[in-house]
Parts: C-alpha cells; sequence; structure tokens
C-alpha cells in the first residue's frame, strides 16, 4: 500500500503514538451539496435526491472540464467550488478498526481512540462468519461516527484478502490465511459488516465503502532482494483460478464490494493496473464489480518508472485508465492523464467512465446528499467509538480466534486459586502497540499479557530477552523465578520489526535465543510451562511440541487491544479455546526448496518441490490447517449424507461415448437442484462448556491434479458440558465439490469422494 507516502504515514503513526498534543480539526464532515453554503446547489440536477443515481452521476460528468474530472482520479481529490463540491480524501483504511494509515483519518481529542481488534489472521481463525460480519459492524459505526465529526472519509481500503502462500510473507497477519474458502468467507461477510446500511430501503446504499485488496496474486514484499515493486508473479490458470482468484470473485459477487485495489506486482508478465483482461474483463466484466477500481498506492508510477512496462508516463496513465482503471492512489494520474489525451493515447470518454464509477459510489455514500447529520448514521458521534460493547466485542473475537496447540493432562487450564504464584516471562509478555499488529489505529485502551494474568493471581514478572530479536537471553532471571512459582507462561513470538509490509522472513525459527529460554526455563519449572506464541505467520516449534517439560502451547496471532484479557480468559479456564490455525505450520526444512518466486501450489516431485498449503502440500508439518484443541472432547457422528449422486448429461454428450471420461465441464443448466445435506451429529464429551468449530473436507476423484483434500464448509456450535446438536451443510456440487482443470476451466470430477470431519470419513460416488 505504501511507496513515496511510506516516510509520511510513519511519521504521523509515530506522532499520532507519542505527541501529547492533539490534533486541532474541524468538528464538521466533508460533504457536497451544501445548500447552507451555496444555494444554487439546489437547481443542479446532481445534488438532486429525488433522482436515479445514474441521472444525478451523468449530470456531474457533463458539468465538469477535463481537467476537474482529473482531479477525481487521485486518492487526494481536488475541489470543484463553483458547483460546491469540496476536496475529498479517498484513503482511508479499516484492516480490523479505524486505523490512522492514511490520509484520511485522523485521531483527536475529539475521538482519541477506536476499537482495535485482533488481527485479521486471529479473527479468521474462529472460523465465524458471523464474527467477521459483526466486527466489520462496529468498525463501519466507529468510523462513520468520526466521520460526522470530521475526523475521516467514507471509503476503507480493506480487507486484505490474498492467500497467504507463504508462511514468510511480512503481510501474510492481513490476511485471513492459506485457505480460499476461509478467504472468501471472510472478506465477503467482513465487507457486509462494513458496508450494509442496516435498515435502509435503498438496498445499494453503503454505510461506509469497502475494498478488497490486493489484486492479485501478490503475496511477496522484500524476500532476498526481490521485491513486490519488480516481481513477476508466473502463475499458471489452474492456480490463479483455484488458488487466488477465489477470495476476490466472492467479496464482487457475494459480499458487493464497491471496491477492488489493483496490486504493485506484474502477473505473468503483466502489472496488474495495467491488464485488461484482469480490471475491465473480469472484475467488471464477468464479476460485474458495482463500484469503481483503485490503485495501489503509486504502482501507477511504479509500473512505468520501476518495471519500465511503457516508454512514456503518458502511455502508463493510458494503459492505466484503459485496462479499467478509475482511481489513483498517488498523484500519476493527475500529473500525466490530460497528456496523454492531447497525444490522442486515450478518449476522453473513457475519463467519463472512470469517474462516473467514482462518482456513483460517492453517491451510494450520500455525500451529494447535503448534510451527511440529517441522513442515515447522522446522528454517530464520538460517544459510538470505543463503547463498553465494542470494547467486550475485541476480548471476545480474541478469545474465539486463541488456537489451543498443546495441552498434556494437567497443564491449562490453570485455576486461579490453586495457582498462587505464576511466573510470566518473555518478550511479548508486557506488550502494548505489539498486540494489534499493522494498519492499526490507537486503541481504546490495552490490557496486555501481564495485566491479564495478574487481574486472576499474583505474578512475578522477567522479559527474558530486552525485544523479539533476543541477541542475549536473561535466562538465569527467567529461570529463577520459573522454578519457584507455580506454573510459568512465557509469552514470545516476533512484532512488525521481524514482519511486515515491505519484509519478508527468511526462516521459520523463533529468532535469536527464544528457543534456549524456553528450553532451560521448561528444565527447572516447578509447574506446568504454558508457551504463549504471539505472531501473524507461523514457525517451528517442534522443539517445543517435542518437549514434555513444556505442558501446553498456545497461538495467539496479534491478538487486539483487550489480548492480554483475552488470553487470560483461555488460560484460566475462563473461556474454553475453540479457534482453529487457518494456515500451516512447517518445519524449517520446507525452506529448502520452495523459494518464496515461485508461485505454483501444486507439488513437483520431479524437482523436489513439495507444494503449498494444507490443499497440494507433500511433506511433513509442525501442525496443519485446521488444528487446534479444547478443554472438551467432542465427537461427531453422520447422521445424513448419500452415498451415490447422479449427474444429469445430455443423450449426446460426449461422455455417455467414451471410456476415458473423468470429468464434467460445469454448465449452469447442469448444476441447477445439485445439491445434497450433510447432517452431523457434534456432541461435548466434556465437562466444560465450549464453542466447536466443525470443518468439512473433501477429497475428489485424483482428476486435474485436483487438491489432496479442501475446506467444503464449516460452522462454529456451542455446546454445553455433555450436550449435543445437529450441524448441517448444504453442499452444492458444481460450487463446492469441482476441481478446476489445467486450462483454469471448472469441472466435477467423476467417481468416488471422501467427505472428511475429524476422524469421520464418509464416501460417496458421482456418476452420471
Amino acid at each position: 500500500m505504501i511507496r513515496k507516502v511510506f516516510f509520511v504515514v510513519g511519521f504521523l503513526i509515530y506522532w499520532h503514538c507519542f505527541s501529547s498534543i492533539s490534533i486541532r480539526v474541524s468538528a464538521q464532515p466533508v460533504f457536497a451539496c451544501d445548500a447552507t453554503k451555496d444555494p444554487k446547489v439546489v437547481h443542479y440536477d446532481f445534488c438532486n435526491v429525488s433522482l436515479g443515481r445514474d441521472a444525478r452521476v451523468a449530470d456531474l460528468v457533463r458539468r465538469l472540464t477535463l481537467q476537474e474530472k482529473i482531479k477525481f482520479m487521485v486518492n487526494s481529490a481536488g475541489n470543484v467550488s463553483r458547483l460546491g463540491i469540496p476536496r475529498y480524501e479517498w484513503w482511508s483504511e479499516a484492516l480490523h478498526g479505524v486505523s490512522y494509515v492514511g490520509p484520511g483519518t485522523k485521531f483527536s481529542s475529539l475521538v482519541p481512540g477506536a476499537t482495535s481488534f485482533p488481527q485479521v489472521i486471529l479473527t479468521a481463525a474462529s472460523f465465524n462468519v458471523s464474527l467477521f460480519e459483526t466486527i466489520g459492524k462496529v468498525v463501519s459505526t466507529e468510523a462513520r461516527a468520526m466521520y460526522n465529526v470530521g475526523l475521516a472519509g467514507l471509503t476503507f481500503w480493506s480487507p486484505n484478502i490474498n492467500i497467504f502462500r507463504d508462511p514468510r510473507w511480512g503481510r501474510g497477519q492481513e490476511t485471513p490465511g492459506e485457505d480460499p474458502l476461509l478467504s472468501s468467507k471472510y472478506g465477503s461477510n467482513y465487507v457486509r459488516g462494513l458496508q450494509r446500511a442496516d435498515d435502509h430501503a435503498d438496498p445499494f446504499r453503503l454505510k461506509v465503502a469497502a475494498c478488497c485488496k490486493h489484486y492479485t496474486a501478490y503475496d511477496l514484499d522484500n524476500w532476498k532482494g526481490v521485491d513486490r515493486y519488480h516481481f513477476n508473479a508466473v502463475v499458471t490458470r489452474q492456480d490463479m483460478d483455484d488458488t487466488f482468484q477465489p477470495p476476490f470473485k466472492s467479496c464482487v459477487i457475494d459480499g458487493n464490494v464497491a471496491s477492488v485495489m489493483c496490486s504493485y506486482n506484474q502477473v505473468n508478465g503483466k502489472p496488474t493496473c495495467a491488464d485488461p483482461n484482469l480490471l475491465a474483463g473480469v472484475i467488471r466484466g464477468q464479476w460485474k464489480l458495482n463500484g469503481y477500481i483503485v490503485s495501489d498506492c503509486d504502482s501507477v508510477e511504479v509500473f512505468f518508472n520501476d518495471q519500465h512496462y511503457t516508454k512514456t508516463p503518458e502511455a502508463a496513465a493510458a494503459k492505466a485508465i484503459s485496462a479499467g482503471l478509475d482511481l489513483n492512489c498517488g498523484s500519476f494520474l493527475g500529473n500525466h492523464t490530460a497528456a496523454a489525451v492531447k497525444a490522442g493515447l486515450l478518449k476522453e470518454s473513457a475519463i467519463d467512465n472512470a469517474v462516473a464509477n467514482n462518482f456513483a459510489t460517492l453517491m451510494r455514500l450520500g455525500f451529494f446528499d447535503g448534510d451527511p447529520r440529517k441522513q442515515p448514521y447522522g446522528k454517530l458521534g464520538p460517544k459510538d467509538v470505543c463503547t463498553p460493547e465494542h470494547q467486550e466485542l475485541a476480548r471476545e473475537a480474541a478469545r474465539q480466534g486463541i488456537v489451543l496447540l498443546k495441552n498434556r493432562a494437567g497443564s491449562l487450564p490453570l485455576s486461579p486459586t490453586a495457582i498462587k504464584t505464576l511466573a510470566v516471562i518473555g518478550p511479548n509478555a508486557n506488550v502494548t502497540k505489539t498486540m494489534i499488529g499493522n494498519y492499526e489505529g490507537v486503541p481504546c485502551k490495552y490490557t496486555t499479557p501481564l495485566q491479564g494474568l495478574t487481574a486472576s493471581v499474583e505474578t512475578k514478572y522477567v522479559p527474558g530477552c530486552s525485544n523479539v530479536a533476543c541477541g542475549t537471553a536473561q535466562v538465569n532471571a527467567a529461570m529463577k523465578i520459573a522454578a519457584m512459582a507455580d506454573a510459568t507462561v512465557l509469552v514470545m513470538g516476533i512484532d512488525q520489526s521481524l514482519e511486515r509490509e515491505g519484509f519478508d522472513r527468511v526462516d521459520l525459527l523463533l529468532p535469536g535465543q527464544q528457543s534456549l529460554l524456553i528450553n532451560e526455563v521448561a528444565k527447572v519449572a516447578k509447574g506446568p510451562v504454558i508457551l504463549v506464541i504471539m505472531s501473524g505467520g507461523s514457525f517451528d516449534v517442534a522443539f517445543a511440541k517435542n518437549n514434555d517439560k513444556i505442558t501446553s502451547i498456545l497461538w495467539v496471532g496479534y491478538p487486539g487491544e483487550a489480548g492480554g484479557a483475552a488470553i487470560a480468559d483461555v488460560i484460566f479456564g475462563y473461556y474454553n479455546p475453540s479457534g482453529r490455525l487457518p494456515m500451516t505450520w512447517y518445519p524449517q526444512s520446507y525452506l529448502q526448496n520452495v523459494p518464496m518466486t515461485n508461485m505454483n501450489m501444486r507439488p513437483d516431485p520431479s524437482k523436489g518441490y513439495p507444494g503449498r498449503t494444507y490443499r497440494f502440500y507433500t511433506g511433513k508439518t509442525v501442525y496443519t490447517f485446521g488444528d487446534g484443541l479444547s478443554y472438551s472432547k467432542f465427537s461427531h457422528k453422520l447422521v445424513q449424507a448419500p452415498q451415490l449422486l447422479l449427474f444429469p448429461l445430455d443423450e449426446d454428450h460426449i461422455c455417455r461415448r467414451s471410456s476415458d471420461c473423468n470429468s464434467i465441464e460445469v454448465a449452469e443448466r447442469r448444476c441447477e437442484n445439485l445439491s445434497f445435506d450433510v447432517h452431523l451429529r457434534v456432541r461435548n464429551m466434556g465437562r466444560f462448556d465450549g464453542s466447536h468449530t466443525v470443518l468439512l473436507f473433501a477429497t475428489t476423484p485424483t482428476v486435474h491434479n485436483s487438491p489432496r483434500k479442501h475446506l467444503v464448509g464449516f460452522e462454529k456450535v456451542s455446546l454445553r458440558g455433555r450436550s449435543e446438536a445437529l450441524v448441517r451443510f448444504k453442499v452444492d456440487v458444481c460450487k463446492d465439490l469441482s476441481v478446476v482443470d489445467e486450462l483454469g476451466g471448472r469441472k466435477v470430477a467423476l467417481g468416488q469422494y471422501v467427505l472428511h470431519v475429524g476422524n469421520l470419513k464418509h464416501t460417496l460416488s458421482l456418476r452420471f
């Protein structure tokens, strides 16, 4: 997202976090068609709310000169005072709460902070679609409240739905993980939460406008000298359509997102922001985007200056706009579009189309409807930000996402009455800002892990390392308190210094002397040893998994402003963990034959390439996608599922005449009503109440180098101790069981399928 603006934004972040000087801003929202300032606007059709949106947009575009139109093709859009249109800043962020990244949003004494939810990778670990949407609703409420007092815009460039393809990626923390279905469900539901106008008669009205990014096949920032500005992602048609594109397709079609952002990288030799097939062809043509397409910041300049894709800047501007780009984050289109028109490289009608898409989005937000304080959401204000309910939701989201990876009998949960002293050790044990990850805002308040634990028992604290790099561990001091305490909690992991935008990792080991510290403390600890890993990406922690003295392992992501309270809730049994890993945890040896630059998902045995993600990876894992324990045991019993499915085929279909037919092309008419139900009886066999994440996987017949297995659906069910419930899945054969062939076509395989839920397996056959 950030290139030239990086220094400016970095300074703003520093200033927001550490300055005691409040930002003074007008407590007025920015909007057009303000008749109190300019009575003439009542005569403009684009200000007439009784007219249709298309007619209003067309009227506005007709009134603008070429130079005025170009003003509205950059994020810091210029004003047109003669028409009563003020400046508008398109760039705001809301990845996991209203953020101060981007010039469109700021905090002040009026609104000093906003609710900071867990980083997305941890929220995704909840596998709870209703939670995804609820968080979006809260974030949009706080965003609207800030807009009403002049502190935020209405267009938020979130969520990030790129596939977490490689564990080293510094931005994997921002994503919902490695699985296309989970990423799709997260993206579409978070977008609904952000955008959906509560109880508003107009279904096209937007509360705020979301943006799904970064389109497409973007998951490398800066690895061993290869950076995103110069990287050409070589992607097969098969991988593109079954791995990288599905989250974006779902975001547009299912989530009805208002915007898609194209990325810095090239895909198969073309910059994504200059590819007419990817933009006009797929996003707007096939998926029917109702909104605007925006570039990542300075990405048009990048494909001119860094990638040398065109010979002149005006040619670059023409390429981007002709491909379907509507808005440029940066100034490049503002500087070079007029010259592109003058040189005959671009027709003004293409600019009309672009600004019409931008204006239509602002129309849906009410920007041209006059004073927003007299519209829906007009009564929202500072009182609606950081409410107790919102802060409690941040804590609940963290609780739902935390993953229990290991738990020996007699370890967790700890008893707050039996534990008299608790040793708390580690460089992340008393952190604040680390917990909220990147693309953050100013949180309402922080509860550190140490504070959360100390709220229940007496603690003794030693940081163990001066920072997460842990160049020299304070082993003796840590061993001393562990040897005396009834239990020990080690809060380890990393922070933004070791994984972030613009910085990918080069290995999967805990940094510095962290492993040494963990092992030495475990040797002398008197009671249970609980290892808590705070990170976005995964680690090779096989040493801890296999060490009997380390009795429990928790992964807590970056758990947000209430992370410390949530960690304590899980450790002391106030909450029964139910999170599941949204990504695979590989051994360090995985990296030997897997450069980040290799985009292939599928394994290549001839080159020793093991493939990527649980869907294709053929090697050993430390932990795998979907792993996660509970304080209860849950059983699954199949109640209903078919054993045979018949696929309808025309009498003259080629498969009726060939014994070699192993798959059938998905066609809409064949897929109508082709679905079945899977019903499961899920029982909580333990005494603890708790939620259980039910993951339904399918293994298809081995055709077209299909995945080893893939996620078909997931449900979160809450069960009291020793109770049961019926969980239902509706499986759409063409959507949920199809595979993508080598040319990118979607096919339904003929033969034997296996459905998996936990240890339960069910076989069914599909024939014609």
